[in-house]
């Protein structure tokens, strides 16, 4: 830690904070934010010299971790120079930030709308499909989330939808494979696959192909369940967007930019979509960015026709040079590398040995630095340690193992019935190590729910 405990300071902060700040997700009278006094890689710490493994990498963004020496320089360059231009302005670290995405995204999505973050991305995609077909419907399915602005929350899939969900919104949800709570009663991988593909061909059929302008996934699903899909599934949905003319958007928001081993997650896959949003790792967040990747097809319908969307901030100096610095540093360091090799070498092994050890856990799953532990009361039955969307009482045996992640030093990501497992790239082997030893003790405390 690069400061010295102050808890009166952070008194202080957490008196504020309360007094003015009206936090997102949240019933304002019932939480205790922790008040932050610093951050480098992996870690952070309060005010009471009480220090963090980060393995939420804060909202699974802090992809490069903490306080990267090179990015905070090129924002502090970057500031001495020019700190604002408006968007219709040709500036060389926007060219250059969009030159690096379009450099490592697949296919032809070569031009690129930038954006705030991951939710206007996607509000931007949709609406750029719908102009491009002339068609209103979207596809999206339950396990997701697309963000938090009017369209995006309507194509997210998890119970955040609910209390916005206008019902008039355009959009259908579907079920995506998901074998070990497989909605379509399949034993194999391959039947999953087969299955899910089948449903939302049928989904497309009775819902009109003529009037659906695109379906959104996520390559891999993030915050709903760590769901890697099964082998030719986004193939298959991009076989189906091809045969019906609609366009496909993968959503890369969190598992863009070196969280899954590769640069996209769609590299996993070989394929490549009509439209690709992100935001999150592109610069680990030190400068709010995101943005859609644009095909040449999609690109050419707005050559003569004006796109009817913008914004003040699109393209923000500041922004892109973070993730001009972000990308480079990746490149470099080799930290999309270090991610593959993490996830191979001790992430995934050493999660799957957690799995034999505790009765908790039902299924370990992810690539990278990307993954989840399942935690179950019964593992013949699969019931989940807590409800689905549980809160208050029903919550406690989840909030028991984040409470032992936290006493002992590692910030976990806990949702629902699941812990994420979503370090920075950065991450040492140590490092990971250190977390896995961590995960085996809270793991305790989730073992004595279970029967």
């Amino acid at each position: 830690m690069s400061t010295l405990p102050d808890p009166s300071a952070g008194a202080e902060v957490k008196a504020v904070d309360r007094a003015h700040v009206f936090h997102s997700w949240s019933a304002q009278g019932l939480i205790d934010p922790p008040a932050v006094a610093g951050a480098e890689g992996a870690y952070f710490w309060d005010y009471d010299g009480n220090r963090y493994l980060d393995f939420s990498s804060q909202l699974v963004n802090t992809n490069i971790g903490h306080q990267h020496p090179k990015v905070v320089a090129a924002i502090q360059e970057q500031a001495g120079r020019l700190c604002t231009i408006a968007p219709g302005f040709a500036v060389d670290v926007r060219s250059e930030a969009a030159r690096l995405v379009a450099g490592r995204t697949p296919g032809d999505l070569d031009k690129i709308f930038f954006t705030n973050g991951g939710a206007e991305a996607v509000e931007n995609a949709v609406r750029m499909a719908r102009l491009h077909t002339g068609r209103p419907k979207l596809l999206s399915a339950y396990r997701s989330y697309h963000g938090a602005t009017a369209a995006a929350i309507n194509l997210t899939g998890d119970p955040r939808r609910w209390p916005s969900d206008t019902a008039s919104a355009g959009v259908v949800h579907f079920w995506g494979p998901y074998l070990y709570r497989s909605p379509f009663h399949a034993t194999s991988e391959e039947e999953e696959c087969a299955r899910a593909l089948a449903h939302l061909e049928d989904t497309i059929a009775f819902e009109g192909p003529q009037t659906i302008a695109a379906i959104i996934l996520e390559s891999v699903v993030g915050t709903a369940g760590i769901l890697v899909p099964p082998a030719g599934y986004l193939a298959g949905v991009r076989e189906l967007c091809d045969r019906h003319g609609i366009v496909f958007i993968l959503d890369e928001v969190m598992s863009g930019f070196g969280r899954t081993g590769r640069w996209f997650a769609a590299d996993h896959f070989g394929v490549t979509p009509d439209l690709l949003t992100f935001a999150k790792g592109v610069n680990s967040g030190y400068v709010p960015l995101g943005g859609v990747a644009i095909s040449a097809e999609i690109a050419a319908t707005f050559d003569r026709r004006p796109y009817p969307g913008g914004l003040t901030y699109s393209g923000h100096p500041l922004a892109c040079a973070s993730a001009v610095a972000t990308i480079d540093a990746m490149a470099e360091e080799g930290i999309v590398e270090n991610a593959d090799r993490l996830g191979e070498r001790i992430l995934g092994p050493g999660l799957r040995a957690l799995a034999e050890r505790h009765r908790s856990v039902g299924e370990v799953r992810g690539m990278g630095v990307f993954w989840a532990l399942e935690l179950v009361k019964d593992r013949t039955t699969r019931e989940p340690l807590v409800p689905y969307n549980a809160a208050g009482e029903a919550a406690a045996p989840m909030n028991a193992f984040a409470a032992a992640c936290k006493k002992s030093g590692l910030w976990p990501f806990v949702n629902m019935n699941r812990t994420h497992v979503v370090p920075p790239c950065t991450l040492t082997e140590d490092e990971a190590r250190e977390g896995l030893a961590i995960l085996d003790e809270a793991l305790t405390v989730a073992d004595t729910h279970t029967v």
